[in-house]
């Protein structure tokens, strides 16, 4: 598996399979190198973008592994990559968020991330945050 920074090559694959951005915003995350785009061979099979919560804390928004190409390591090695890039920044905690109904938070877990706090919303089922120092 390879893993690059998303280019305007990959625009079209991401407005087609990212359901939970704004197209409009895309352009921008691509820009600031906040999406990475995951390759077997010469095919995406998934990608992972993230923000900045507080404006300083890294917050991965969003992980996607292509159903044919999933529990191979693929989110294991893409949230990992992620990390390290973000530990050569100088960030010394990264964090992200799922749904409670969510299987991604057993995954997270698995990964060291721990438990940080919650928000509910009136539409949607809990909100779990967490948290890893790297």
């Amino acid at each position: 598996m390879n893993i690059k920074y998303a280019s305007q090559a990959d625009y079209t694959y991401l407005v087609e399979k990212d359901r939970h951005i704004h197209p409009t915003l895309i352009e921008s995350k691509m820009k600031e190198n906040e999406i990475y785009i995951l390759w077997e061979d010469e095919v995406r099979i998934g990608w992972m973008r993230y923000g900045y919560f507080w404006d300083n804390i890294p917050f991965m928004n969003m992980i996607w592994i292509d159903e044919p190409f999933r529990s191979r390591g693929s989110g294991q090695r893409v949230v990992q990559y992620w990390e390290n890039e973000m530990k050569q920044k100088g960030f010394e905690m990264v964090m992200t968020s799922t749904q409670s109904d969510e299987h991604a938070q057993h995954f997270y877990r698995k990964m060291g991330y721990v438990d940080a706090g919650a928000l509910l919303l009136d539409t949607q089922p809990l909100e779990i945050i967490l948290m890893k120092k790297i």
